[in-house]
């Protein structure tokens, strides 16, 4: 170990870690520039000949550049351990109006009440956006909205907690049909909770995006939850006679808004957040039918 610099030599990079200096100096090695690691002080130094310095720089400097600090990665958050009651409720809320639109409950047509009719949103009926979607056409659509969307609900509800995920998750799918609404063409008609599916998966995607690119690190590890999250997007979501890919993809998109405002301002998800986001949130649902069943 040398404690000064070599007549001839100048420093090109300094750190207090050994490592740090031997890893530069086998990026130069590669390019075929000497180098050495000496200790100088408090630090150690990687000196180079000073004909190389100018090469050397450049060298480090593409080195520096594909190889980033890594920020130290956000603490791991503590998982809800309810974050199954979201499911549940949210299966029960599904299979309940399921029923009673089966039976024409209180003598009415739930899906003629309910459903999300681009020309009654406009004219005032924003209620329709809500109850959308908690029906369903056939038995099929209904079992394929609840297997999807109680995994990615519970995912959900692990990370913010059942309430606050659900709560996010409704807010989200009915801001994306009332943008759908306006988009469409007046007599477009749709129902559905795959609106709400695919705002879930936006949310983790997103999520898990923000809090990976606040980590740092290579682009393909930042990027791979978004990227993943629109590959399901279009495998899932973009097929079938009767799909509305503009309404997957809407939900998609304010679920995914959702997600970042989440990853980068911690709401509250304490026991009594999420209960109040929870009745919040059936009390919409119920809220929105009761205008349906009553003034349609």
């Amino acid at each position: 170990m040398n404690s000064r610099a070599p007549f001839g030599a100048v420093e090109v990079f300094r750190s207090f870690r050994r490592t740090a200096c031997e890893e530069r100096g086998l990026v130069l090695h590669a390019v075929g520039i000497d180098s050495q690691v000496v200790w100088l002080g408090p630090n150690w130094a990687l000196l180079v000949p000073a004909t190389a310095f100018d090469e050397a720089l450049v060298q480090l400097a593409v080195y520096e550049h594909e190889n980033p600090p890594r920020r130290a990665p956000p603490g791991v958050e503590p998982s809800h351990r309810g974050a199954w009651a979201g499911s549940v409720a949210y299966a029960a809320v599904m299979l309940l109006v399921g029923y009673l639109a089966g039976r024409f409950a209180f003598g009415r047509d739930w899906l003629e009440s309910g459903a999300l009719v681009a020309a009654e949103v406009r004219s005032g009926e924003w209620w329709r956006a809500v109850t959308a979607l908690t029906l369903h056409l056939d038995v099929g659509h209904l079992l394929a909205n609840l297997g999807f969307g109680t995994v990615f609900g519970l995912f959900a509800g692990q990370l913010l907690g059942p309430g606050v995920a659900w709560a996010t998750v409704l807010a989200a799918a009915t801001a994306a049909n009332l943008g759908n609404s306006l988009i469409q063409p007046p007599d477009h008609a749709s129902v559905g909770a795959s609106t709400a599916v695919f705002a879930t998966l936006g949310l983790l995607s997103a999520y898990a995006w923000r809090r990976r690119r606040d980590a740092g690190g290579r682009w393909a590890y930042r990027w791979a939850p978004l990227v993943a999250g629109v590959i399901l997007l279009g495998f899932t979501g973009a097929g079938g006679e009767r799909t509305d890919v503009l309404a997957h993809l809407t939900g998609f998109v304010t679920g995914a808004i959702a997600g970042l405002l989440h990853a980068t301002w911690r709401v509250p998800r304490s026991t009594s957040a999420q209960l109040v986001a929870a009745i919040a949130s059936l009390a919409a649902v119920a809220g929105a039918w009761m205008l349906a069943l009553r003034l349609t």
